[in-house]
């Protein structure tokens, strides 16, 4: 599986395009609709779906446009339970990680050794708490799922670059 982060909008958003066989799975795209699009006819490939991490509008801006332009299916918290799922050649396993917004979940894909954290988890810190539907007692919770997880998994995050959940057990204030 290949991985096309593209940084959209005022915030910068990563939004993911997960590449396999010719198809592609979208994750949180939070703008720029025109130029997803755009890129997804470079590369030729064909969206099947659109993975939410949580609803807030960075993450969700381009969302309406890209479902109506090809016609495909949204997956976030509010129709995805805690499970192992396939979308087309693509499993993964769908992870309740409230905190940031209680909506808030990580996409692991398992085969590969990569998980998409929305503004769950970010280089060097987490999301913040202090916003509609936060919680820092849930973000605790949260993190101590995820450290039950493997060192080597690469986190990739809502915004900035990627981590591994080795690295924040070592140098996350908040993994303590």
């Amino acid at each position: 599986m290949e991985i096309e982060i593209i940084k959209v909008g005022d915030l910068q958003t990563n939004c993911y395009l997960l590449i396999k066989e010719g198809k592609c799975l979208i994750v949180d795209p939070g703008s720029d609709e025109d130029f997803i699009i755009k890129r997804i006819k470079e590369l030729e490939l064909e969206p099947l779906a659109i993975l939410i991490t949580h609803n807030h509008y960075d993450h969700v801006g381009a969302l309406d446009r890209l479902k109506e332009v090809y016609d495909i299916k949204s997956y976030d918290h509010d129709n995805l339970f805690e499970e192992r799922i396939g979308i087309g050649p693509f499993s993964l396993n769908v992870i309740y990680t409230p905190g940031h917004s209680s909506d808030s979940i990580s996409f692991y894909f398992q085969d590969y050794d990569i998980m998409f954290t929305g503004d769950f988890v970010f280089h060097g810190g987490i999301g913040r708490v202090d916003l509609p539907t936060g919680s820092y007692s849930d973000m605790l919770k949260s993190i101590t799922k995820l450290k039950q997880y493997d060192e080597e998994i690469t986190l990739y995050p809502g915004h900035d670059e990627s981590t591994t959940i080795g690295y924040e057990l070592k140098n996350n204030e908040y993994f303590k």
